[in-house]
Formats: C-alpha cells, sequence, structure tokens
C-alpha cells in the first residue's frame, strides 16, 4: 500500500486523468498508424454567411484604434466535469468579426494588424485618413494536423480520430476571406515592432493569448497589467458597441433564428397533451423544442423557460421540473440559436387546453395591448430605447389599474417617487438581440437606454403580468396567472420598426387556432 501510496504522490495531478487507458506509443506503431491513408476528400468549403461584410466590420472598429494591432481571441473549451467539456462556443466578438460559427475554433484569436502607409508608418487618426482602411484580418488557429503526427490520433481535445478532421489554412481562408497563420505563429505576430505598435487584448477570453500579448507588452516597455486594462476594455466595449446596428447578413441570420424557432414553439405544442400525462410535463416541453434547436440549428440560444401554473411568476425559471395542467397556462421564454450563432428570442404564453378561461383572456390581452404600446412607440419618430418600456408600462398600469389593484393612482406609480407596479412588471421590455441574446451589454447608457432608435437595431418588446398565487393584494381570481409575450423587431432603413416574429400567433384567436391546428383541439 505504501508503495502505490508512493507512486501516487510522484504522479503528477493532471496526469493521472490519463490512468483509465492505454498509450501506445511504440515507434513501430506510430509508423503504422501514420500509413497507408488514401487521399482525403473533404468538401469544397462553403463561405461564410458573412464573408463578404467582414471587412466593413472590422474596419469600422479599427478606425477606433489606428495604428494600433487589436487581439480577439475565440476562448478555450470549458470543462464541465472531470475530462468532459461543455461544446464550444465562441466569444460574440470573435464570431462577429470571422463569421465562423458552429463550434468553430476553440484557441483561435483575430488579429486585427494596423495598416502602414509607403513608408511603413501606421496610419494616424488623421483627418485625411478619415474612412480609410486601417487595419487586415489575421486568424490564427489550429490548422488540420497531418497523419503521421501524434495529434492525429492521440489527442483527444484536438485530434482527427476523436473529434474529425478540421479545416487547413486554405480552408479556412476561403470560409472567411480573411489571412490564415497557424496558431503557433501568433507569438510572433504580437512581437511585431513591439513597442512601436500599440497592443490591445478582449480580456479574459483565453488566458494564453493574454498571457502572450502580456509577455510582449512588458518586454517592449509597454503598460501592462491594470495598467493596460483601461486600454483593453475599451476595445472589449467598442466590440460590443459594433453589434448596436446589424447589417443584412445578420439581419438574415435573426430572421432564420426566429423561423426554426417558431418550428420549436409548434413542437413544443405539439408535446402539450404528452406532458400533461408526465410528472415533469415541463420537461417534457423542454425536450420538444431543444431536439428542434440542435436539429435546425446550433442549439438553444439560452436556456429554455417552460413555466406552468404559478411558475410563470418566477422571471427566470429553468428548473422546468413541475406538472403541466390541463386549464393552467405555460409560459414559454425560448431560442434557437443559429450555426451562425445569432440566436430568437420569443415568449408565448398558451393555455394547455387551447382554451383559455376569460379571467386567463383578461390578463393576456392586457399585456397584449402593452406590446401593441411598445411597437407603435418605436415607430413614433425620435424615439429613444427607454421609451418603448415607459409606453409598455404605461398599457399595463391602465389595466392595473381599471381592475383596482393599485394602491395609488396610475399617474403616481409611473412617477419617480411611485413604481407600486412593479410588484406585477418589474423588468425591463426590450433588450438588444444578435450573437447574445442580450447583445450589445457593454454599450454605454448613452449608447443603449438614452440612444434613438437607428435603422439596424434589433431588439425585444417583452412586457408581462406576474401575479403570483400568495399574492394576497390581487384579487382571488388573478393570483397564479402569469403571462408575458416577447417579440424581436427590427429598425428598418426607413426608420420604421419591423415585428420579425410576426408570423408567430399572438392573439387569442390566433392562439387558439394555431394550437387547434397542431393538437386537434376543439375549434374556438
Amino acid at each position: 500500500m505504501e508503495d502505490n501510496l508512493a507512486a501516487a504522490e510522484e504522479q503528477p495531478l493532471k496526469d493521472r486523468v490519463n490512468n483509465r487507458s492505454r498509450r501506445i506509443g511504440s515507434p513501430a506503431f506510430r509508423e503504422f498508424i501514420g500509413s497507408g491513408w488514401g487521399e482525403r476528400k473533404d468538401p469544397d468549403p462553403v463561405p461564410s454567411h458573412a464573408r463578404d461584410f467582414l471587412t466593413a466590420r472590422y474596419q469600422k472598429l479599427g478606425a477606433q484604434f489606428r495604428g494600433e494591432r487589436l487581439v480577439i481571441p475565440a476562448g478555450n473549451y470549458k470543462v464541465r466535469s472531470n475530462d468532459c467539456d461543455y461544446r464550444f462556443r465562441a466569444h460574440s466578438a470573435f464570431a462577429h468579426l470571422t463569421g465562423l460559427g458552429g463550434e468553430l475554433e476553440p484557441d483561435a484569436a483575430l488579429v486585427l494588424e494596423p495598416l502602414t502607409d509607403k513608408e511603413g508608418t501606421p496610419l494616424e487618426n488623421a483627418p485625411e485618413n478619415a474612412g480609410a482602411a486601417t487595419h487586415r484580418g489575421i486568424v490564427f488557429f489550429r490548422p488540420q494536423a497531418p497523419r503521421s503526427s501524434e495529434e492525429f490520433y492521440a489527442d483527444s481535445t484536438y485530434g482527427e480520430f476523436w473529434v474529425g478532421p478540421r479545416m487547413t489554412l486554405s480552408q479556412m481562408e476561403a470560409v472567411t476571406g480573411l489571412e490564415a497563420r497557424p496558431l503557433d505563429t501568433l507569438s510572433d505576430q504580437l512581437a511585431k515592432d513591439a513597442g512601436l505598435v500599440q497592443l490591445r487584448v478582449i480580456r479574459e477570453v483565453d488566458a494564453s493569448v493574454q498571457a502572450a500579448v502580456e509577455k510582449v507588452r512588458s518586454e517592449a516597455g509597454l503598460p501592462t497589467g491594470e495598467d493596460a486594462q483601461s486600454r483593453d476594455e475599451k476595445l472589449e466595449e467598442a466590440a460590443s458597441v459594433l453589434r448596436l446596428q446589424k447589417d443584412a447578413a445578420e439581419v438574415k441570420e435573426l430572421e432564420h433564428a426566429i423561423a426554426v424557432t417558431k418550428s420549436g414553439f409548434e413542437a413544443m405544442i405539439r408535446a402539450l397533451p404528452r406532458a400533461t400525462q408526465h410528472h415533469r410535463g415541463e420537461r417534457v416541453v423542454e425536450g420538444a423544442f431543444q431536439a428542434r434547436a440542435r436539429e435546425e440549428g446550433n442549439g438553444l440560444g439560452y436556456d429554455t423557460i417552460a413555466a406552468s401554473g404559478n411558475h410563470a411568476n418566477t422571471l427566470h425559471w429553468i428548473d422546468n421540473d413541475g406538472p403541466v395542467r390541463s386549464g393552467d397556462l405555460i409560459l414559454i421564454d425560448a431560442g434557437v440559436e443559429a450555426d451562425s450563432l445569432y440566436t430568437a428570442d420569443i415568449t408565448r404564453t398558451l393555455p394547455v387546453n387551447g382554451k383559455f378561461t376569460p379571467v386567463q383572456a383578461k390578463v393576456y390581452n392586457a399585456v397584449l395591448d402593452a406590446c401593441e404600446a411598445g411597437l407603435a412607440q418605436a415607430n413614433k419618430p425620435g424615439c429613444k430605447f427607454k421609451d418603448v418600456h415607459d409606453a409598455a408600462v404605461a398599457a399595463l398600469v391602465k389595466h392595473l389599474d381599471a381592475w383596482g389593484v393599485l394602491p395609488v393612482s396610475a399617474e403616481q406609480t409611473l412617477s419617480k417617487d411611485g413604481g407600486e407596479y412593479r410588484r406585477w412588471m418589474p423588468h425591463g421590455v426590450s433588450h438588444h438581440l444578435g450573437l447574445d441574446v442580450h447583445d450589445c451589454a457593454l454599450a454605454a447608457r448613452d449608447m443603449y437606454m438614452d440612444a434613438l432608435l437607428e435603422p439596424g437595431m434589433c431588439f425585444t418588446i417583452e412586457p408581462g403580468l406576474y401575479f403570483h398565487q400568495d399574492d394576497q393584494l390581487l384579487p382571488e381570481e388573478l393570483r397564479g396567472i402569469g403571462v408575458r409575450i416577447e417579440d424581436d423587431v427590427l429598425v428598418e432603413a426607413n426608420g420604421s420598426v419591423r415585428r420579425l416574429s410576426e408570423d408567430i400567433p399572438r392573439t387569442i384567436e390566433e392562439v387558439e387556432a394555431w394550437m387547434a391546428r397542431l393538437n386537434e383541439y376543439p375549434a374556438s
């Protein structure tokens, strides 16, 4: 026993994960495993959905940092348990500026290399250079390994035997339209003209890339660590703000994600009869959507909320372990993430048995009125982002006042010193949508809440009313009812606001007819 303990102490913990399997390393095996392979028959690379838009995106970013080298890491695999990783999902700034979606490319980094003038001097932010190209993009990644390498057969994280082939350098260039280089040359690129060229990196995405940047900074006498943090954060903020206005490629991907999300909602509606027979019916509903999201997209844009009955009053109910009962409402907040990583964000509140009761319909129509008020406000010239929220809330307050629920007047509860209505409507009505379900989150208030609506902005309108079953300040008939309706909208080039999710039924008549068609409920 003591000998075994001594041997265990000699083996580092990081190496013990391989104790469950044998590693064959004989020269004869290595020669054998690397020989006798035919020519790879890789499919022709398909250009990224965003390839023709990438230059405009990174030039818009680069114009804010002329003469500087900008480093945008993709990120790494993250451990789920022991040696099992979560599926890889790139940092949104990397995905936006490379067009690489799906599970491409762990450990990669995009470098926006500053362009120089004829004398080799970086272009400065001078008036005569306004609008000129400022940077070129280079993708550093792990290219396909030769079959004669140990990585090919022995590396369970990156090896072709384990996870399939990766792209070659030429394939990466064909997909993205960007120059591609091996990841092991990244450090050399970062060190080029060190001291003459400033570096910025998006932090806390890839520790090894960040360390490489810090090493170059230190050796060149540039600010490092906390001294460089504010500079790096300006890059991260700019990359987030860059997505406030979507281009045509992004809008197309959002429309696709919404269309697939509609089919996911239809799968959930079809699953409702089975859900009512299962002790965790909410999981039945959730699973129906998740299957559709993986079949037709990259997966879920966020954890699905399938909240039946009183669970609908827990805003972020994702346990989804409760029963689904006929006669109740079920609030479903779900979105498919497309292969491009753009996500929809839709909420519908449905009667489990296909028919709203009169009191359910009363609450539902109040929320629907708020949706329409928010959209109408968005279509007014000079509308600010926060105005959409205010208009929707004002519509809800009218109903709360008419029902005698408010302890004060409608005017008072909407005042700066009021806010009592937030007991039943506590969240914001809108957020930007795109690669992240809450996109552009690093934008300052003047660029977000206080900003005018501009063409290309995509955001949600999602008012709700949440009446907890133990809320004794409510009439008994309202207790236990929770309703939210959420749509995704786009500001068009002419300034009008279009509901991208218009095809997903939302009025009581449309919802009941939709459910009857899908599940053979009695027609309304």
